[in-house]
Formats: structure tokens, C-alpha cells, sequence
């Protein structure tokens, strides 16, 4: 998940992750954009972006049926 220190969405976005992680494992890595001149032109405002296998799948909110279907598929 790309987030920045202080944002709200994105702790709500955690949350979801972290809850679901317990029904269905997977890895985690959480990186902070703050500071990072690349990472801030490439997801600026749009925080949290979550990204399964590489690939954007949430952005602003995570849905948990949406993330639990798309870890088991």
C-alpha cells in the first residue's frame, strides 16, 4: 500500500488490510510516499493505493469482499 503518514483514508485502508490478512494471509508492505519527489508525481493525492501482484487494484478506499476475492482467485 502506498500512503502517506497523515492521512485518514489511508488508516482506514490499513485497517480493512490488516483485517482481512487475518481471514486470508498475504504479505504486506506498507510504503510512505511523503518525501519521495518520484513517489509523490506518480501517486500524489490519490493515496492509499493498494497494489495486489503488481497491479493497482484500490484506490482512496479498499473494499474487503473486492480484496478477499481477489486474493483467492
Amino acid at each position: 500500500m502506498y500512503s502517506r503518514i497523515t492521512c485518514g483514508l489511508c488508516d482506514e485502508a490499513r485497517e480493512v488490510l490488516l483485517a482481512v490478512r487475518h481471514r486470508i494471509p498475504f504479505a504486506y508492505q506498507e510504503v510512505f510516499v511523503d518525501g519521495d519527489e518520484d513517489l509523490e508525481d506518480r501517486y500524489g493525492l490519490r493515496v492509499p493505493v493498494v497494489e495486489v501482484d503488481g497491479d493497482e487494484a484500490f484506490e482512496i478506499a479498499v473494499d474487503p469482499a473486492s480484496l478477499e476475492a481477489l486474493l483467492t482467485a
